[in-house]
């Protein structure tokens, strides 16, 4: 076989290599995203709210470094948990409460506080092609007087193995002079202490810090959408001017949008955006392959695209909400984060092919069109399915 067809065999190897993995990876029923807890302190007690994925918890999977259930060794053990009827699911969580139990880490101080069960309701999901909420109630006892941890504030911490969590404390009536404390725990991340009267406080530094966090793990490992836009970008060509004009137009749109769809001033339906970025994905493939020129109209469309990503990105923050005294800051870093992951994406890009074979004749159609008509047709799916199944 000569040198040139065996690179391009090569290459359609790991194109296909590519296809499974990303296909595997985007069964919709087994995404996982981060756990939201609610958090009430008052002087006697405290009261935790938390939306999870409780069929993965209750199956046994690791969720500290998963972003589908599918990878899990005992995805099928999910598989048959998600089956079971909502209140079917509920009654089977109750029954493993104390075990779940068990990983939770609420502290007063360094008081460890009994969680006590109050109630589980699992909804129904949307269509046995999307995951489904489970909603746990529960409450523990603060110590009082001179006991150990008696006035000390609630740290909130739970095992690793259930995966990230948005924690907000809950404060009633809500203070007029400061915000109530949100933040993004990695698995096994303990919160800042929050107290009984008033609300926890996050310094300017690590607010930066979180939402930067924030937005980068919304790319790397869990935006897999925005990675195969940034990758479709990348096969357009090598040349920095062209790559630097997309990426860039790329930012100022997502960032437009970002702000104003978080400020509610920009309001568009889940339904409406996930399949308009998958019909995103698909169309910078194409035009990668059929029309690979830097052109006005590639760039207005690039802009376009990145104005519906920003509408994506703006329903991480909504469930996190942004310190209106800070908002600015916040809305800010979760961007640099945003960019940060974007940027390590088209730096593993070309290491990893660019740099070793950009140079080739053959890289055109040995590696560009193959991966651009992956990428084209994965985009093409998701739209369908997004719209019809």
């Amino acid at each position: 076989m000569p040198p040139t067809c065996a690179k391009v065999t090569a290459a359609w190897v790991l194109v296909l290599a590519v296809v499974a993995c990303l296909c595997a990876a985007q069964a919709r029923a087994h995404e996982v995203q981060p756990a939201i807890a609610d958090v009430t302190v008052s002087e006697g007690r405290v009261d935790v709210t938390v939306i999870l994925n409780g069929e993965a918890i209750a199956a046994g999977i690791d969720l500290s470094s998963i972003t589908d259930t599918n990878d899990a060794p005992n995805a099928a053990d999910y598989d048959v948990l998600r089956a079971l009827p909502p209140a079917d699911f509920a009654a089977r969580f109750r029954d493993g409460w104390d075990e779940f139990a068990a990983g939770l880490g609420l502290r007063a101080g360094e008081v460890p506080l009994d969680a006590e069960l109050l109630s589980v309701e699992t909804e129904p999901g949307e269509a046995d092609s999307l995951p489904r909420q489970t909603r746990v109630l529960w409450t523990a006892a603060l110590p009082v007087g001179d006991a150990p941890g008696g006035g000390d504030g609630v740290s909130f911490a739970w095992d690793e193995r259930y995966g990230p969590v948005i924690l907000r404390q809950i404060v009633e009536p809500e203070p007029e002079s400061e915000d109530p404390y949100a933040a993004f725990l990695n698995p096994g991340q303990r919160s800042e202490e929050m107290p009984r009267t008033g609300t926890a406080r996050l310094g300017t530094g690590a607010a930066i810090l979180n939402y930067i966090s924030i937005g980068y793990t919304h790319i790397l490992p869990k935006g897999l959408d925005h990675i195969l836009f940034v990758l479709g970008l990348f096969f357009f060509s090598l040349q920095m001017r062209p790559l630097v004009t997309q990426i860039t137009a790329f930012t100022v749109a997502h960032t437009l949008t970002l702000a104003l769809a978080t400020l509610g001033i920009v309001r568009i339906p889940a339904s409406v955006v996930e399949p308009l970025i998958a019909l995103s994905i698909a169309y910078i493939a194409i035009e990668n392959i059929v029309r690979p020129r830097l052109t006005g109209v590639r760039i207005a469309v690039v802009f376009a695209f990145g104005l519906l990503h920003g509408v994506g990105f703006a329903s991480v923050l909504s469930d996190i909400g942004l310190s209106s005294g800070r908002f600015v800051i916040s809305l800010i870093s979760f961007n640099v984060g945003v960019e940060l992951g974007q940027l390590s994406v088209v730096l593993a890009a070309y290491l990893g092919l660019g740099i070793w074979f950009g140079s080739k004749a053959w890289y055109r159609s040995a590696i560009v069109i193959p991966m651009s008509s992956v990428i084209g047709i994965i985009g093409l799916w998701w739209t369908i399915e997004r719209v019809i199944l």
